[in-house]
């Protein structure tokens, strides 16, 4: 069987991956800098939660009963 004679492999399509990640939450976190000349110009920290939100996980923003 040559190259072009196999069924093409794919992977999880990627509505099934965001759908994974959102059910038990990604957390991300980094940092950037800016440096010229050994002077940090420019410093970002990133930290992020992303989740979906359900009954059980209500979102933060809804007034609470």
């Amino acid at each position: 069987m040559t190259g072009s004679d196999r069924p093409a492999e794919r992977g999880p399509a990627l509505v099934d991956l965001l759908d994974r990640l959102l059910a038990g939450g990604v957390v991300i976190a980094g940092d950037l800098t800016l440096r010229i000349a050994d002077v940090d110009l420019v410093r970002i920290d990133l930290h992020a939660l992303i989740s979906s939100v359900n009954a059980a996980v209500p979102a933060p923003w809804e007034a609470g009963s």
